[in-house]
């Protein structure tokens, strides 16, 4: 009997990066914070949604992901699950969720993805992180690494800059990435790496490689979805290409509408909800003790 092949796409599990690399095929990660642009994100066919701690500056307008909780993440998680069904869902650990214990940490990343339906985490850091990413692995939890710029350590990078620039400080980063892979990672986000760096990265390890301005030889591109579709505010990092204006849409939208309601135009009449014709509104008034 002959099988017809589904319509659907395949589920994005972990074993397909991997694979794809081996295939030499680039995949691609976005972010969705919430059940519509999930939905949109995966029906458009993106291979990993990420729920990043991104959603501190572009949902609730913190200064940076600092102050972005557990909770959050976790309720964003769930909103995504439901419009998800393709793409690999990872949420990110929001700092302090995985700075006090390992313990702790893993008990977190259980919370995402046992009552969140995340089927993986991320987390930044490199050496550091190695000891917790072994424990994570052996607790079945997927991990995505990360590591360059780590927006949780922008305090301590003095802001937003490029890493991995001298020799030293790209060997470091190098080696971090190695341990990281020994260590159990399934991919790693290399985030304001030089784009040499990047490819001596991707070309060593076994494991993905997720760039976010790291050149093109990373073998995933992520992007905060709102960079790409222009729905943020203020200048934007070098190496977004914005792909639409949705601010601009959504402002002409909101006034024409405001338009059309201070010049009565809106709602027209088909627009609106009548009385059944066997009541007449002229008699419903004059009942009417006013």
């Amino acid at each position: 009997m002959a099988y017809l092949k589904p319509d659907k796409p395949e589920k994005v599990y972990v074993p397909a990066l991997r694979a794809a690399k081996e295939k030499n095929e680039k995949l691609v990660c976005l972010t969705a914070y919430d059940y519509p642009t999930a939905r949109i994100v995966d029906e458009a066919g993106v291979d990993i949604i990420l729920v990043g701690d991104s959603m501190g500056n572009v949902i609730h307008g913190y200064g940076n992901t600092i102050p972005v909780s557990l909770e959050e993440i976790l309720s964003a998680t769930k909103a995504v699950k439901r419009g998800a069904s393709r793409a690999l869902l990872v949420a990110d650990m929001p700092y302090g969720s995985y700075h006090t214990g390992d313990n702790k940490a893993v008990r977190n990343a259980l919370k995402l993805m046992k009552y969140g339906g995340a089927e993986a985490v991320k987390l930044e850091g490199g050496r550091n992180r190695v000891d917790l990413v072994k424990r994570l692995v052996d607790e079945e939890i997927p991990v995505m690494a990360h590591i360059g710029l780590t927006p949780q350590s922008v305090h301590k990078l003095g802001g937003y800059r490029v890493q991995g620039k001298t020799t030293d400080d790209a060997k470091r980063l190098i080696e971090d990435a190695q341990m990281l892979e020994d260590a159990g990672a399934f991919a790693i986000v290399l985030e304001l790496v030089p784009r040499e760096v990047a490819a001596i990265i991707t070309e060593e390890l076994k494991i993905s490689t997720v760039g976010i301005g790291a050149g093109t030889n990373c073998d995933i591109q992520v992007l905060v979805l709102h960079d790409l579709i222009g729905f943020t505010f203020g200048r934007q990092p070098r190496f977004v290409r914005q792909y639409a204006n949705v601010s601009g849409v959504i402002t002409d939208a909101i006034t024409r509408w405001m338009d059309d309601v201070r010049s009565g135009n809106y709602p027209a009449e088909a627009e609106s909800y009548g009385l059944p014709e066997d009541v007449d509104a002229e008699k419903l008034k004059a009942s009417m003790p006013f």
